[in-house]
């Protein structure tokens, strides 16, 4: 078996599993962020649940850790009453990125499974552990009654041939994977990453390169943990004798990959998509305006050491803001007591209380329109840290833009430059409130009217911007719908009920929010039809008995406004012209949770 197989199998009581089967995996650390936290609590008290393991179950607040937004603080205390009733531990506000305090706190560890609303929670596989990112719907099934059900994924094997130059960091080897792979080429695949370099690669690294698993549409990136990270976990785990999870010789692979990183340079996301990445060299001396460090794949202490090397007995450009996050508050805590907090403020740095920083709206890191920001975070949407331009990047590459002014590595930050200027935005429409209701629907046949969009990679900032996350009342979500998607703006004036969605590869990439689904069910959408979806997206859907259809119609020519009818029990749409497109058959499980309106709801 391979290394998600091995694992799964420990967690359903198997001795083997496959690729394609779906089981019921028992979860060792299930946590709720301030993101999505709320609404867990609200599932469990509507539907009158109980709690399976308090042990087990956590909230970690690190979303808006300053409490800055009155509507994350109000769900923020939500959390806190529930859990004070239930004896349930909650990392608040000082401790840091869930994600990160599960490694050191030791609640996951090698070969354990981890579920979090967070969509990055596929960072486990740093330490060989299985983490996964999940709507809250799922985190509520998950508080109680200590298992999800999950479908097996396929895997893959990577092996990264050779070792890099000094100056590329493991941010680079990320952004040069992305690049190869794409936003959707590893969609739905688990992949062990081995080689020399990996043997050798630091907790720091394999973390960074982990945590943008998502942004290539990975289930995610398993690392086979080293005898340094084994001692690591042991010295932190809640269970101290753990076996970690390695491949076997003979496991089966979808298929295998080398990839050769010895001539690999620092390398660049340009803004608005991860996976557009390039050299540095294409880009350099473009101006910026601002520079963030930190967020889940880059705020560990090395990456604040590395920072330190560059800014010290230096200063930030004049104009430009460099703002900075440690990931957990134990990093937080080391920075200072090594003099790096004084390097970063002689430097002119604002330095914010361990959290996600710019991933969440409101937080530290936030551009305005038209800014020009550098950040160290993984994800660069258009509107997801902010109304400006995001361009992703190392540590090393951010800290020397933060000093030179423009986009530079720390090879050639003291070298004069022509700045380069990128064109502005476009305004976006402004928001007007608009009232909407929930349906639930239990037909395996359903008609409606077409709304085509010839888009790949439509992610969840797009479908529903995280500006809006601390909303949980799903009457309220549809007038967000599609706010963050260019032509699309005022798609809850003009959808009507029953209307079907039509797109193309990946859609609903990127976040974990329940919301992106939501949206769509208050406007009473009756359907969403697409080449592929995004992993965590199409679990969303799922459990809120949202219909979701896989199928290439999309390339049979149809258009706006033609009307259909989807069979979902045959797996076939009809067209209005007699044609019938194949799609996907929805497996018992999707079917059964449909029919009941929802996975924790109790049917008829």
């Amino acid at each position: 078996m391979t290394v998600i197989e091995k694992i799964i199998a420990l967690h359903s009581k198997k001795e083997k599993v496959e690729a394609g089967e779906i089981v019921n995996v028992e979860i060792d650390a299930r946590v709720a962020r301030d993101f999505g936290g709320a609404n867990v609590v609200k599932h469990i008290e509507e539907n009158g649940l109980e709690i399976d393991d308090p042990s087990k179950t956590f909230f970690t607040f690190d979303c808006n850790p300053t409490g800055s937004d009155q509507k994350y603080a109000e769900n923020q205390h939500k959390c806190r009453l529930f859990a004070r009733k239930r004896g349930i531990k909650v990392y608040d506000i000082n401790a840091g990125i869930g994600t990160h305090l599960a490694i050191e706190k030791g609640l996951a560890y090698p070969s354990s499974t981890f579920v979090s609303t967070d969509s990055h929670a596929n960072i486990l596989g740093a330490i060989g552990a299985f983490g996964q990112g999940m709507g809250d719907i799922d985190i509520a099934a998950a508080f109680t009654s200590g298992k999800v059900w999950f479908k097996i994924p396929k895997s893959i094997k990577i092996t990264l041939k050779g070792m890099p130059e000094k100056e590329v960091e493991p941010k680079d080897i990320a952004l040069l994977l992305l690049k190869h792979y794409g936003a959707n080429g590893l969609l739905g695949l688990s992949a062990e990453v081995y080689g020399d370099y990996v043997d050798r690669l630091s907790l720091a690294g394999r973390i960074t390169i982990s945590s943008m698993a998502t942004e290539m549409g990975a289930i995610i990136l398993f690392f086979p943990p080293n005898e340094e990270i084994i001692s690591y976990c042991r010295e932190r785990a809640l269970k101290k004798d753990f076996e970690p999870a390695y491949a076997d010789e003979n496991a089966s692979y979808h298929f295998t990959d080398v990839i050769d990183i010895s001539r690999a340079e620092p390398m660049i996301s340009r803004p608005g998509h991860p996976e557009d990445a390039v050299c540095l060299s294409e880009v350099r001396g473009t101006k910026v305006d601002s520079v963030f460090i930190g967020s889940c794949t880059n705020g560990r202490i090395e990456d604040l050491r590395k920072t330190a090397t560059i800014l010290k007995n230096r200063k930030v450009a004049e104009g430009v803001v460099l703002k900075i996050v440690p990931s957990t508050d134990e990093v937080w805590k080391k920075a200072m007591d090594e003099g790096l907090f004084k390097i970063f403020k002689d430097a002119g740095a604002l330095i914010s209380n361990a959290g996600c920083g710019g991933c969440a709206a409101g937080q530290v890191g936030q551009n305005g329109p038209n800014e020009v920001t550098v950040s160290t975070g993984n994800r660069n949407f258009l509107g997801k840290q902010g109304k400006g331009y995001v361009y992703l990047a190392s540590p090393g590459v951010a800290a020397a833009s933060a000093v030179a002014g423009f986009i530079t590595d720390p090879s050639n930050i003291d070298k004069k430059i022509e700045f380069k200027v990128i064109p502005p935005t476009s305004e976006k429409k402004s928001e007007e409130k608009k009232e909407f209701v929930k349906i639930k629907s239990k037909q395996m046949k359903i008609k409606g009217r077409v709304w085509v969009i010839k888009k790949d990679n439509i992610d969840t900032d797009m479908i529903f911007h995280n500006k809006h996350l601390a909303i949980t009342k799903i009457e309220e979500m549809g007038q967000y719908t599609f706010g963050n998607l260019n032509g699309y703006e005022d798609f809850p004036e003009r959808a009507k009920e029953g209307d079907i969605i039509v797109t193309s590869q990946n859609f609903g990439a990127g976040s974990s929010r329940q919301q992106a689904v939501d949206c769509f069910k208050a406007l009473k959408i009756g359907a969403i039809v697409a080449k592929s979806f995004g992993a965590i997206y199409e679990r969303n859907a799922i459990n809120s008995g949202f219909p979701v259809v896989i199928s290439d119609l999309i390339d049979k020519g149809i258009k706006d406004g033609e009307m259909i009818e989807i069979d979902f029990e045959k797996g076939e749409i009809k067209r209005e012209n007699g044609e019938i497109v194949k799609s996907e058959k929805w497996s018992e499980i999707q079917k059964k949770i449909y029919l009941k309106g929802g996975l924790l709801e109790s049917g008829s």
